[in-house]
């Protein structure tokens, strides 16, 4: 096995992308650069693609980005990963197709997921990724 040595923005942005308890740089390095992702992906290649796929076939989201919702006054921050079949993953390991629907299991109550999830990498709510995709011309 090679090793290889990284400065400490690279390596903070593996941690930024990394599953918590689950990943070792190496994964994360892998999902980021669309290696073999073995059975993660085999599992996700059998199921409908997810609500968020457009956005990575128009590649504004990449799987693997990171997307939040802070909660300012409980002081709570959530997050989801974007799967390679555009669904999002929460902590907890479940997936969801819809932003809506994740966002809900995270904070307890119906909201829109498209207005609320925060694309780390772009900055941007998930609503103006997807209004940029359908102003483009295909």
């Amino acid at each position: 096995m090679h090793r290889i040595e990284v400065d400490d923005q690279v390596y903070a942005l593996l941690q930024q992308h990394a599953k918590p308890f689950v990943d070792r740089e190496n994964d994360v390095l892998r999902r980021l650069l669309g290696l073999d992702l073995g059975f993660e992906r085999a599992k996700e290649d059998r199921r409908p693609d997810g609500d968020l796929m457009g956005l990575i076939e128009a590649e504004l989201l990449i799987p693997g980005d990171e997307l939040i919702h802070v909660q300012t006054r409980k002081r709570r921050t959530h997050r989801a990963v974007v799967t390679t079949d555009g669904h999002l993953r929460l902590p907890d390991g479940s997936t969801y197709a819809k932003p809506s629907p994740a966002l809900k299991a995270c904070v307890g109550h119906d909201i829109n997921g498209w207005g609320q999830w925060t694309h780390v990498r772009s900055g941007k709510p998930l609503q103006v990724l997807r209004e940029k995709l359908l102003r483009e011309p295909e």
